[in-house]
């Protein structure tokens, strides 16, 4: 690699080896030989791991949360059906990885439990909006969210006409 590197490059490239080889190649050296650089590189723009640990989770949440949040909001398909299609029709291996890595780590357990509530909270402001009485969207946010987490841990692929019948009949559910 010829130009200089970003901390946004770092994160990237964190991003990709987390969702490929899991939390335990979060490493300077292995990720700056993927890179093609020293690891000088890398603590210049992050103290210690544990702050790139941090700025990766970070920026998981973004593209985990905040990222879908927006696109669903800018569809103008109906903004519950255009997430449920945008969440299950999605690669997640990134997801299993951040999961898992929350299984042994803290701050990874802590960047799991505020997404879990953003998307939760999400989820229910939807079901709301559509008319739903307050417990009863929360109810049904749960059921939804949970749906999903087996669906993105179970990892096992689902062909595209099951999964588009799977989301039919999740949305029978919902709307009834």
């Amino acid at each position: 690699m010829t130009e200089q590197l970003s901390a946004d490059d770092w994160v990237k490239e964190g991003l990709k080896t987390l969702a490929k080889n899991g939390f335990t190649a979060l490493k300077a050296d292995p990720l700056a030989k993927a890179m093609g650089v020293s690891r000088g590189s890398f603590y210049w723009h992050f103290a210690d791991l544990g702050a790139f640990h941090a700025a990766v989770l970070k920026r998981w949440r973004e593209i985990a949360a905040e990222q879908i949040i927006a696109d669903v909001e800018a569809d103008s398909d109906e903004p519950l059906k255009s997430l449920l299609r945008r969440s299950f029709g999605a690669r997640l291996d990134l997801e299993r990885a951040v999961r898992n890595w929350a299984a042994f780590d803290p701050a990874a357990q802590g960047a799991v439990r505020a997404i879990d509530r953003r998307r939760l909270d999400y989820i229910e402001t939807l079901l709301e909006k559509r008319g739903l009485a307050s417990a009863m969207a929360q109810a049904r946010a749960q059921i939804l969210y949970w749906t999903f987490l087996g669906f993105a841990l179970s990892g096992a692929p689902v062909p595209a006409v099951r999964l588009q019948a799977l989301l039919d009949e999740l949305w029978q559910m919902v709307s009834a």
